[in-house]
C-alpha cells in the first residue's frame, strides 16, 4: 500500500529542474505527481513517477543525489470537509502528517492526495480501518 517518491536534493538556481525533466523525459518516464520546496539554497523535489528504477538509476547517473521515500496515496473525498476528515482521523490517533501534495487525476468524485506519516504503518492500518481507499502504488503510477 505504500508508493515510492524519489526525493531529488537540487541546488536552487536556474535551469536544475528543467534538467531533470529533461532527463525523466529522454528515458521515457512520466512525471504523476510532484512538489518542490525551496530555501534561497537549496530545494527538494519530491516526484512519483512511472517507472521509479529507471528514474533513479538515471539522475544518479546524472549527478544528482537521489533517495527514496514511502509516501501513501489516499482517496479523499472531493467535497468541503474531505480532507479534514481524513486529517481529524489521524490527528486523533497521533499520527503527524509531515508533508502533503495532491496528484493530478483525469476525472472522478475524488480527489488523490499524497502522505508523509511519521508512522506510515500505523496511518495505512487507521485509513483502511475506517474505509478510507488507499490507492496502491502500481496503480498510481499508471494513472
Amino acid at each position: 500500500m505504500k508508493v515510492d517518491q524519489l526525493s531529488i536534493f537540487l541546488e536552487n538556481r536556474a535551469g536544475r529542474l528543467a534538467e531533470v525533466t529533461r532527463i525523466l523525459s529522454e528515458a521515457g518516464v512520466n512525471i504523476r505527481a510532484l512538489s518542490l520546496a525551496d530555501t534561497s539554497d537549496f530545494g527538494i523535489l519530491r516526484l512519483i513517477v512511472s517507472n521509479f528504477e529507471a528514474a533513479k538509476t538515471k539522475l544518479k547517473e546524472a549527478g544528482f543525489t537521489v533517495g527514496r521515500t514511502s509516501v501513501v496515496a489516499v482517496e479523499v473525498a472531493d467535497n468541503p470537509g474531505g480532507l479534514n476528515a481524513i486529517l481529524g482521523m489521524l490527528q486523533e490517533a497521533g499520527i503527524n502528517v509531515e508533508y502533503m501534495y495532491a496528484f493530478v487525476q483525469q476525472s472522478g468524485d475524488s480527489a488523490v492526495l499524497i502522505f508523509r506519516f511519521d508512522r506510515t504503518d500505523q496511518g495505512i492500518e487507521l485509513l483502511q480501518k475506517n474505509g478510507i481507499t488507499i490507492i496502491p502504488g502500481e496503480k498510481l503510477y499508471n494513472m
